[in-house]
């Protein structure tokens, strides 16, 4: 380690306190709702090292019962998703399952502070075992020792890791862009059916090419889902794909590596969406069926989020590097079209819109957890459009998903050299200049 580092206590490079929840129950309605965003362990890890959005909030009466973070605040995660750590872009309240750090500015930054612990969190985490629910205090995160260059350098470092991250944020925001447009695209055609309403008026639909607004017909027909297109079958989901359970695992099959990988709960992102960190490495058996490939749609059939973000939400799965084979997990439900007239893409779509989601919300029970019933997917009624409309779609759809790809690809080869890049930065036994110069020769950060 160069002389310029020390190790050093964190305790001696600003203030620990833990997030306040008073109030049992801790569900109560008049506590949110309010102006003040309310973060929450899964936020935190979800966050990717900077917390820029909010799902929940509280009010007046929540804030009296917490405390308001100023942005700027490392939250670090003591229970559940133990020592994951991001940095609060606004003002924010949370539980006490989360910790605040406050650097002392004349010593740290609090930025270089987060990406210590992204390094180290391994470590951090083997403090928690063998307890009953794993979780550490205070006392454990004041007592941790880092290795700490003078401010000037743990600024540079910050700088420097900092443009992996910011890289990595606008391809995820690009990618949030492609899939809403996407998702317009459906609405557009197959819930408002606004090429149909403006055929109806003689008018040509706006942005179509004639020979695909020519395949929408131009009046509506009554059905029992209403008016819908003159043509347009109402069938159910289980006329046009199966809904294949996922595998219900032991804990003893759950290992730290394996070449197969459940996908879980934690392989959604909230709202819906596929995420590339929520694996399970599985050495336990499975059937062929249960079995998810990249392209394969699945659907959320538990829930233990407050606000019920994930029961009922769907993914399209993304090809991951560590694993060769993914299997669905009891919580997932797999989604295969068996008439050509659907596409995995045009479910996806279909799963996302809110008629689907009140459905299945309406056939969701429990209350700490909750379930999806077996025919929650199933059962939903939908009016489908003719074969050469959907493929229509679909190749739409499906040039958007390639581009999402290609940043999710570029996305993983700038975590990969971030991710090595980062012990060896802060442990001083690489040199700044030498990381730059790294950076430079891939091109992805300019």
């Amino acid at each position: 380690m160069s002389t310029e580092w020390q190790k050093l206590k964190l305790s001696s490079l600003g203030t620990f306190d833990r997030g306040k929840s008073k109030h049992r129950p801790r569900d109560a309605a008049h506590l949110y709702g309010g102006p003040y965003p309310f973060i929450q362990t899964g936020d935190v890890t979800a966050a990717g090292g900077r917390i820029t959005s909010f799902r929940q909030t509280y009010s007046e009466a929540g804030l009296a019962q917490s405390k308001l973070w100023p942005a700027g605040t490392l939250c670090i995660t003591i229970a559940a998703n133990i020592a994951e750590t991001a940095l609060l872009t606004f003002p924010a309240c949370f539980p006490d399952s989360v910790v605040g750090f406050t650097a002392d500015e004349t010593k740290a930054d609090v930025r270089y502070i987060e990406y210590v612990f992204r390094a180290f969190r391994d470590a951090v985490k083997r403090r928690a075992y063998g307890s009953v629910q794993e979780n550490i205090n205070l006392e454990v995160l004041r007592d941790l020792e880092f290795p700490i260059p003078s401010l000037q350098v743990q600024k540079h470092i910050a700088e420097f890791l900092t443009h992996f991250d910011d890289r990595i944020a606008l391809l995820r925001e690009t990618n949030a862009t492609l899939e809403a447009i996407a998702q317009a695209l459906f609405k557009s055609w197959f819930v408002d059916f606004d090429p149909v309403h403006a055929r109806a008026r003689g008018e040509h639909p706006a942005g179509l090419p004639p020979e695909v607004a020519a395949l929408f017909p131009d009046s509506f027909e009554e059905s029992e889902l209403g008016m819908v297109p003159r043509g347009w079958k109402v069938v159910s989901v289980g006329d046009v794909a199966e809904v294949v359970k996922g595998k219900s695992y032991s804990s003893k099959d759950l290992v730290d590596s394996h070449d197969t990988a459940l996908v879980t709960l934690k392989s959604f992102e909230r709202g819906g969406g596929f995420r590339l960190d929520g694996f399970k490495p599985y050495s336990g058996a499975y059937k062929p069926s249960q079995v998810v490939v990249p392209g394969d749609l699945i659907i959320a059939y538990t829930d233990v989020t407050q606000a019920a973000e994930l029961i009922g939400k769907p993914a399209i799965v993304v090809g991951v590097e560590n694993h060769q084979t993914l299997v669905a997990s009891l919580d997932v439900g797999i989604v295969r079209p068996v008439e050509d007239n659907v596409s995995r893409q045009f479910l996806y779509g279909l799963f996302r819109t809110e008629p689907f989601q009140s459905h299945t919300f309406a056939h969701t029970s429990g209350t700490t957890v909750l379930h999806l019933a077996k025919d929650g997917v199933g059962s939903f009624e939908f009016a489908c459009p003719p074969v050469e409309l959907v493929k229509a779609f679909t190749e739409i759809a499906d040039s958007l998903a390639e581009r999402r790809q290609t940043n999710i690809d570029q996305m993983r080869t700038l975590a990969t050299l971030r991710d090595t890049l980062l012990p060896r930065l802060i442990s001083g036994q690489l040199r700044l200049s030498d990381a730059e110069a790294q950076l430079s020769e891939t091109g992805l950060c300019q």
